[in-house]
């Protein structure tokens, strides 16, 4: 028994409003995953903010059609997984990558970030983006380096001071 129309149109609405969303896309070939590979891939993916959907790729045409994602829709080639990146640019790539180490089978395909779609290879680059907490940590580290360094230094003029006085006390 096949799908019926509004069944169709509920999961391309569904995946439209993801995708609108979505900071990043990642498309997988999972052909040759069992189904216990496949649920424990959508745990991993709940459990890190990602999106994950098996989709027929004429609905997934449609679904990305008028988003930032739509630049992917020529890669809708065979049987594939659409991973939506919810919370950070860099966690959809970071949980394929993770499972297809383990996973020989799942082959990531195509990638898409900001409009631009990128070949599979390009998943280690979109990987290794630091999440939000991590960047905002990065900036904070290099707002502060500068300020750190001029307390320092301020500080080593009445120490090198004290230590002189010292210096010059144990000497007499």
């Amino acid at each position: 028994m096949g799908v019926s129309l509004e069944q169709k149109k509920r999961v391309v609405q569904e995946v439209a409003e993801v995708a609108n969303a979505a900071h990043s896309a990642v498309a997988a070939e999972y052909r040759g995953l069992s189904a216990g590979d496949m649920d424990s891939l959508r745990v991993q993916a709940r459990d890190s903010g990602v999106y994950l959907r098996v989709v027929k790729n004429s609905l997934a045409k449609r679904a990305v059609e008028g988003t930032e994602f739509e630049c992917m829709t020529d890669g809708f080639v065979g049987p594939l997984l659409i991973a939506f990146s919810q919370e950070d640019p860099g966690s959809a790539a970071r949980v394929l990558k993770d499972f297809s180490k383990e996973h020989e089978q799942l082959v990531v395909t195509m990638l898409a970030v900001g409009g631009a779609r990128y070949p599979g290879s390009e998943i280690d680059r979109l990987a290794t983006l630091p999440t939000y907490d991590e960047a905002i940590s990065l900036l904070m580290a290099t707002m502060k380096a500068p300020v750190q360094k001029l307390a320092t230094t301020l500080n080593e003029v009445p120490s090198k001071l004290v230590r002189t006085v010292a210096a010059v006390k144990d000497a007499k």
